[in-house]
């Protein structure tokens, strides 16, 4: 029987019970959650570079979402910061390189 210890998705209880398994489970108080939000982010970003899918991208885009709401932000304010940093600093877009600043 496998341990994993580790945060699922809020429907994975329930697709393990409609496949008839038994598991145990239980609600993380807000530190362990954020403690067990970080690791998932490590291991949503391993899976990323192993696979590199819009999928594994979506997991992680998901993980952050739920540590902006650990840390008291909203989605919405999350999303806002990074428009306005885009604004601000641009994005990644142009794939620019910084190799020296000359002092």
């Amino acid at each position: 029987m496998p341990t994993y210890n580790k945060l699922v998705r809020d429907k994975i209880p329930e697709i393990i019970n409609n496949s008839g398994k038994q598991f145990d489970t239980h609600i993380a108080d807000n530190s362990e959650a954020l403690k067990l939000l970080e690791a998932k982010l490590d291991e949503e970003i391993l899976e990323f570079h192993q696979d590199k899918n819009l999928e594994e991208l979506a997991d992680i885009m998901e993980v952050i979402f739920s540590l902006a709401k650990s840390l008291g932000f909203s989605e919405d304010e999350l999303l806002n910061k990074g428009l306005s940093k885009k604004e601000e600093r641009g994005g990644f877009d142009k794939n620019i390189v910084l190799e020296k600043v000359y002092e």
